[in-house]
């Protein structure tokens, strides 16, 4: 694959153009992991933070596996099937959270992990124009009022996985490929009109969207609260690993510091401080310079402001911005 996606590395496609147009982008460094066997949903729930008791075949959520201190270990995407669920994780996280993971499964348990990232290679097509391309490919638009849905499909003669949603706050679908056929999938979007976006290109929407990534913005220094993933959080459900942290820090509204989108003037290297009134509130995690401008993320203390507050990062002013993965409104029991 990397002399069909080399190319794509060339060209730099504003964020804007997903609002008329579609990309395709080769994801193919993110880790794929299968786990099988009867109590792998059990495990799953337990091990994470959403509910993955109540999802059936097709259906799928994002979850955050935490430490027992609820710190950040990484952001999932999984797919239940009829044989397993798929668990799409973050570059270089595979072998690390394998690894996690196999410290609780005991005797009795009865499931079974692989990485079968070899196996895969994982394509995501977004942009408003997503739908039109699947339809061109002979594919009938899967149900997009429901994130995660995911389906076989066949593209060029070729069977596939599809699944809706991005990892990001852009419509569009996930194709987990069989690698064998990779480049031939590659070649069918391609010529049906789906613009190739380069790994820089998807760092650059990657940070104006807010996607938190391990070793940025998912560390030991951080809770899924604080990274604003709030829609990967089940309250509802029973124990698991990090439940009681993120429960109290929910009741007693204890998140400390948050994750906000900052546009600069200047390229600055992560780790810098971000100041309010000469005093350190926080620091850059992300930073990257692009045709449309520099954006960075940054973990700013709660008690310096919401969003559009003003602080300084290198001696410039630059406004809190939300940004549209994350959110940080504190969770409500309907009554």
């Amino acid at each position: 694959m990397d002399s069909l996606s080399a190319a794509a590395e060339a060209t730099y496609i504003p964020l804007q153009f997903s609002q008329t147009g579609v990309v395709i982008c080769d994801r193919s460094n993110w880790g794929l992991i299968s786990v099988r066997g009867e109590d792998r949903q059990r495990y799953l729930h337990n091990q994470s933070t959403n509910d993955f008791q109540q999802l059936k075949s097709g259906r799928g959520c994002e979850t955050v596996f935490v430490t027992s201190t609820a710190r950040t270990i990484d952001l999932a995407t999984a797919y239940v099937t009829d044989e397993s669920i798929l668990l799409l994780v973050s570059p270089c996280q595979t072998t690390s959270l394998l690894t996690w993971l196999d410290r609780f499964i005991f005797p009795l348990d009865r499931v079974e992990l692989k990485d079968i990232s070899a196996d895969y290679d994982l394509f995501t097509i977004m942009g408003a124009k997503s739908n039109d391309l699947l339809a061109k490919l002979g594919v009938d638009a899967l149900k997009q009022d429901s994130k995660y849905y995911h389906q076989l499909a066949e593209i060029g003669g070729i069977t596939l996985r599809i699944a809706v949603g991005t990892d990001l706050a852009i419509p569009g679908y996930n194709l987990i490929v069989p690698h064998s056929a990779a480049a031939q999938i590659w070649s069918v979007i391609t010529a049906a009109g789906a613009t190739p976006l380069g790994q820089k290109n998807w760092e650059s929407w990657r940070i104006q969207q807010g996607r938190p990534l391990p070793g940025k913005e998912l560390t030991e220094d951080y809770n899924p609260l604080e990274a604003g993933l709030w829609h990967t959080i089940s309250f509802n459900k029973g124990c698991y690993i990090g439940q009681e942290t993120i429960a109290r820090l929910n009741t007693y509204k204890g998140v400390k510091q948050r994750l906000w989108g900052l546009k600069l003037n200047k390229l600055v290297d992560t780790g810098i401080k971000v100041e309010l009134e000469a005093k350190k509130v926080g620091k850059v995690t992300s930073c990257i310079n692009s045709l449309e401008g520099i954006f960075a993320l940054a973990y700013v203390k709660t008690t310096a402001g919401e969003a559009d507050t003003v602080v300084q990062v290198a001696g410039e002013d630059t406004p809190l911005l939300n940004l549209p993965f994350i959110t940080h409104k504190y969770y409500q029991p309907e009554n």
